[in-house]
Parts: structure tokens; C-alpha cells; sequence
């Protein structure tokens, strides 16, 4: 079981995630032990500081896929994995596993 941080994550998106990765713990406040995954609404959050608050935690942004800016910037903080809020829901798994197991 990981543990996944989420910033910026609204509550009907948080529900969604949790529903989509029961197996896994979800938070979203920091704690004493680093989470072993950020996951991060770029539209939301500053995506470099997020960055460099966890910068050997891998780190996931997700954005609408019309905020280019958004989703540049990300790119720009160094995140592992940038994409479109569609993507991060029909894809989870196959985003958030090899992600997860870069940490093991």
C-alpha cells in the first residue's frame, strides 16, 4: 500500500481517485514520512513549488486539456508525468503503477 498525496485535489475528483485506488492510501497533508506519490491538479497549485517541496517523490499533474500553460509549466517543474484530466481517469493504473514502482 502506497501512500499518495494529493494536492490541490478538489473533494469530487478526491472521491473519484479513491474509488479508482481503494489499495493505496490517499492524503492531503503532509506528514512525517514522505508520500511515495504526489498527485497535483496544476490548475490549482503552484506546480513549482510543489515540485520543489518533493523532489525525490515522483509526481503526477493533471490539468484540463486546454490548460496548455498549466500543463507546460509542469513539464518546466520537472513532474514525471503530466496530463489531461481525462487521461488521468481512463488511465490510472497504467499512469500511476510504473510511477509507484520507480519508489520500491
Amino acid at each position: 500500500m502506497a501512500t499518495i498525496l494529493l494536492c490541490g485535489v478538489d473533494l469530487f475528483f478526491r472521491g473519484k481517485l479513491e474509488a479508482l485506488l481503494s489499495n493505496h492510501h490517499l492524503i492531503t497533508v503532509d506528514h512525517t514520512d514522505p508520500p511515495d506519490l504526489v498527485i497535483v491538479d496544476i490548475a490549482r497549485v503552484d506546480a513549482g513549488e510543489v515540485a520543489d517541496a518533493y523532489p525525490d517523490v515522483p509526481i503526477l499533474g493533471y490539468t484540463n486539456h486546454t490548460d496548455t500553460e498549466g500543463l507546460r509549466r509542469a513539464h518546466a517543474a520537472g513532474f514525471d508525468q503530466v496530463v489531461a484530466k481525462s487521461a488521468l481517469f481512463e488511465r490510472t493504473h497504467e499512469l500511476i503503477d510504473p510511477l509507484l514502482s520507480s519508489v520500491e
